[in-house]
C-alpha cells in the first residue's frame, strides 16, 4: 500500500541546503574536534540555515487527540539528506502547550503510546525514531516512508554497517561523516543532531510554547537526554531513564563498585557522558533502578555527585534491571508536570543521608533526615556489601524513626568488602494525579573497605538460615508480568548475599498456596555477569515442582542433585549454592528435558501469590566465595547485548 503525504510544512525558509564547513568530511579543511565546544561549534548556524524540510505524513485523531506521523531533515551529508521520522501527538484544539521529545531505547522504535499519553495529560509530544526500525500504530505496522539516514547510518541495531559507532568507535568506514578518526563518526552525535532538530520541530509548530520543551528516554534514549540536556539550552527539564551514568575513571578505592571501561582521550572529551553532564543547568530526575545493566548505579552517584539538590531529583527502584516499579515511575509524570506546567506540585526535596563508621557499638549507621512537605507514608533504607552493581542484593536495613529522622544499623560480615548505602521516601500522590504513592530517592553512599578498617568498624554479622518469612511480602524481590497468572515471576539475589548464602549440602525449602493444581519452575541464575567465576558463562539450572490445589500452605523443597543446567551442553550439577546470582519461582519456565531445551508452560494462578519460610535446611557453611566484577572487554559486550535482548523481550511481554 502507498501512502500520500498528506501535507507538508516548510518550516524555514527555501532554497538550496548549504553544505557548511562544519559538515565537511575533509581533516584537512576543517580539523578533528577534540573538545565538546569544538564538536558543536557551528551547529546554531546550520540550524537556522538548513530546511527542515518537514512532512505530515499521516494524521488521524483518537479520543480527542490529534495524531500525525511526521519526518523531518537533520541535515545534507556526503551529498544525500537524513531524515528521522516521528510520531507527534497534541491535544486537539489547545495552543501554548508545553513540549516533550521522547527518544526511545536501543532496539527500539518510536512510541504512539507515549506521545498520547502525554498529550492526553495536556502535552504536545514527538517521538523520536532515530533507530530506523519500523513504527508501529497499535497492531499495525506503518509501510510508508521511514528514517533514512542518507549515506549514513545511525541505526540500532545497524542496519547497513557492521560496525558498531554506539559502542565507541570512532574509526573511519564508508557510512561514517568524516574519513578519518574523529567524534562526529560516533552515531551518538548523529542522533544528538537529529534531536537538536527535533526541538527544533517542536519550537516552530503552532500548538507549542518554545519556552517549556522538556525532554525523557529510556535506556539508550536516557544517554541521549542526559547529553541533550547538557548541550542544548532550548531543554527546561529532563528524565533521563536507565542511561547517562558516565564513565567511571577512579580507582575502587576511590569510588568502590561501579564499571570501568577504557575510553580514548577524543571519546571522554567528546562522547562520553561526562563531558555533558558538568554543562546540565535545567531540573533534572535521575530515574533508575538499582541493578540497570546500562547505567549503573556507583558511576551514577560520582559522575552526579556535584550537581545541586536544588535541580537534581534520584527515583532509585530497589532490585530492579532496566524497569521501574509504578511509585518510582510516575515521578517523571509529576516532574514534567512542575517544571514544564508550573503545577501548584513541588517535588519534595532530596533526603538528606548520612553515613556514620564511626559509632560507639562500631557498626556502621545511617540516618535520613526527609523532606516533609508532603505527606510520608514510609521511609526505606537499603544497604548492600557487594561490589558487583548489577547482581548485589540490597538489604532493607529496617529503618526506625526517631525525632525527625530515620535510623537504621548496618552490620557488615567482614571488612574486605565496601558498603552502599541509599533510601527511599515514599510520599502520598496528590490527588489530582491519582491514587498511590511516588517514592523519591536520597543520593547513594558508599564508603571503600580502607574507610570501614580506619573507622575500626567491626564485622559483627552473621549467616542466617532464614531467608525471608513472608512477612513483608515481596519486599526483598522483582515482580515481572505479574498482571498474567500464567506468566507471573518473582525473583530475588538475596542468595548471592553471604548473610543468606546456601550452606554446601543444604536443602532450599519454602511454603506456598496454590488453591488449584499447578507448578513452580524453581530457577537459578549463577555467575550473571561474571560476578563470581570471572571467564565463565552465566548458567540457569531449573526444577520443576508441581502443586496439589489447597488452601493450606504446602511444603516445597530442592536440592542441588534435582537441578539441571537448561543449556543441554552442561551436564554437570551444580556443585553447590556459592555461584547462585538470582533464585526465580514462576508458574512458566523453561527447562531441559531428554537432552532438549522446552518450555513449561504453567496454568493461570488461583489464589494469591505469596510465599512463607524461605530456608536453607542441612548442609554445613564453608569459606564463602567473594564476588569478582573483573571482566574481559569481550566477556562484557556479550553480557551486555544479551542484556538489551532478554529486556526487549520483556517489553513484549509487558504488551500482552
Amino acid at each position: 500500500m502507498k501512502y500520500t503525504i498528506t501535507r507538508r510544512l516548510l518550516l524555514c525558509a527555501t532554497g538550496a541546503v548549504l553544505m557548511l564547513p562544519w559538515f565537511e568530511s575533509s581533516a584537512q579543511t576543517q580539523g578533528i574536534p577534540q573538545t565538546l565546544p569544538q564538536l558543536w561549534e557551528g551547529f546554531v548556524d546550520h540550524d537556522k540555515t538548513t530546511p527542515l524540510e518537514a512532512e505530515v505524513l499521516k494524521e488521524w485523531e483518537q479520543d480527542g487527540v490529534v495524531c500525525r506521523i511526521v519526518r523531518y531533515q537533520v541535515g545534507v551529508f556526503k551529498g544525500a539528506p537524513s531524515r528521522v521520522a516521528a510520531f507527534y501527538a497534541f491535544p486537539k484544539g489547545a495552543t501554548k502547550l508545553p513540549a516533550i521529545l521522547e527518544m526511545h531505547g536501543g532496539g527500539q522504535s518510536a512510541s504512539l503510546n507515549s506521545v498520547v499519553t502525554y498529550a492526553k495529560r495536556g502535552y504536545a509530544s514527538l517521538s523520536l525514531n532515530w533507530g530506523g526500525n519500523k513504527m508501529s500504530i497499535g497492531q499495525e505496522t506503518w509501510s510508508g516512508p521511514q528514517t533514512d539516514w542518507g549515506k549514513l547510518d545511525a541505526t540500532h541495531p545497524p542496519q547497513r554497517n557492521k560496525a558498531n559507532h554506539f559502542a565507541g568507535s570512532l574509526t573511519a568506514d564508508e557510512f561514517t561523516l568524516d574519513a578519518v578518526e574523529s567524534p562526529r563518526n560516533s552515531n551518538w552525535y548523529l542522533v544528538l543532531m537529529a534531536a537538536r532538530r527535533a526541538i527544533t520541530f517542536l519550537e516552530q509548530q503552532p500548538e507549542v510554547d518554545a519556552t517549556r520543551i522538556g525532554a525523557h528516554g529510556h535506556s539508550m534514549g536516557g544517554k541521549l537526554t542526559t547529553n541533550l540536556a547538557g548541550i542544548d539550552k532550548r531543554i527546561k527539564a529532563a528524565v533521563p531513564s536507565c542511561g547517562g551514568s558516565g564513565d567511571l575513571l577512579e580507582s575502587e578505592e576511590v569510588v568502590p563498585g561501579g564499571s570501568r571501561t577504557k575510553r580514548t582521550a577524543m571519546e571522554l572529551a567528546c562522547v562520553s557522558d561526562n563531558a555533558y553532564i558538568p554543562l546540565i543547568t535545567c531540573p533534572v530526575l535521575w530515574l533508575s533502578p538499582t541493578n540497570d545493566f546500562h547505567a549503573h548505579i556507583d558511576n551514577m552517584a560520582w559522575n552526579w555527585r556535584n550537581m545541586p539538590d536544588d535541580r537534581l531529583r534520584f527515583s532509585i527502584s530497589p532490585h530492579l534491571n532496566h524497569r521501574h516499579t509504578d511509585e518510582h515511575a510516575i515521578t517523571e509524570y509529576l516532574w514534567f508536570e512542575q517544571h514544564l506546567k508550573g503545577a501548584d506540585f513541588k517535588m519534595p526535596q532530596t533526603s538528606k543521608i548520612e553515613l556514620e563508621l564511626k559509632t560507639t557499638d562500631c557498626i556502621p549507621r545511617i540516618t535520613v533526615t526527609v523532606d516533609k512537605s508532603r505527606p510520608v507514608q514510609r521511609v526505606d533504607i537499603y544497604y548492600s556489601l557487594d561490589p558487583h552493581a548489577l547482581t548485589r542484593f540490597w538489604r532493607d536495613a529496617n529503618a526506625v524513626k526517631t525525632g525527625k529522622q530515620w535510623n537504621a544499623a548496618c552490620p557488615v560480615m567482614n571488612l574486605e568488602q565496601p558498603i552502599f548505602a541509599y533510601a527511599n521516601v515514599v510520599y502520598e500522590t496528590p490527588a489530582q494525579y491519582g491514587t498511590g504513592s511516588f517514592a523519591i530517592s536520597s543520593r547513594v553512599l558508599s564508603a571503600a573497605p580502607a574507610k570501614l578498617q580506619a573507622a575500626k568498624v567491626k564485622a559483627t554479622d552473621k549467616p542466617e538460615r532464614l531467608i525471608d518469612d513472608g512477612a513483608r511480602g515481596w519486599h526483598d524481590w522483582y515482580l515481572l508480568n505479574w498482571g498474567h497468572p500464567p506468566l507471573w515471576t518473582a525473583t530475588t539475589r538475596k542468595l548471592k548475599d553471604p548473610k543468606w548464602r546456601g550452606p554446601d549440602g543444604a536443602k532450599l525449602h519454602f511454603e506456598v498456596k496454590c488453591q488449584t493444581d499447578n507448578q513452580l519452575v524453581l530457577t537459578f541464575n549463577c555467575n550473571a555477569w561474571g560476578a563470581m567465576i570471572p571467564g565463565k558463562p552465566a548458567v540457569d539450572y531449573t526444577a520443576v515442582k508441581e502443586l496439589k490445589g489447597s488452601a493450606d500452605w504446602q511444603a516445597v523443597s530442592v536440592g542441588l542433585n534435582e537441578l539441571t543446567a537448561i543449556d543441554p551442553k552442561v551436564t554437570a550439577p551444580l556443585a553447590d549454592w556459592q555461584t547462585v546470582t538470582e533464585f526465580s519461582i514462576s508458574p512458566t519456565g523453561e527447562i531441559v528435558k531428554a537432552g532438549q531445551k522446552m518450555k513449561m508452560d504453567g496454568k493461570a494462578w488461583q489464589g494469591p501469590r505469596e510465599i512463607r519460610n524461605l530456608r536453607w535446611e542441612g548442609g554445613e557453611y564453608t569459606r564463602l566465595k567473594s564476588t569478582d566484577a573483573a571482566l574481559s572487554p569481550e566477556e562484557h559486550q556479550k553480557n551486555f547485548n544479551d542484556a538489551i535482548k532478554k529486556s526487549l523481550e520483556q517489553e513484549k511481554l509487558d504488551r500482552k
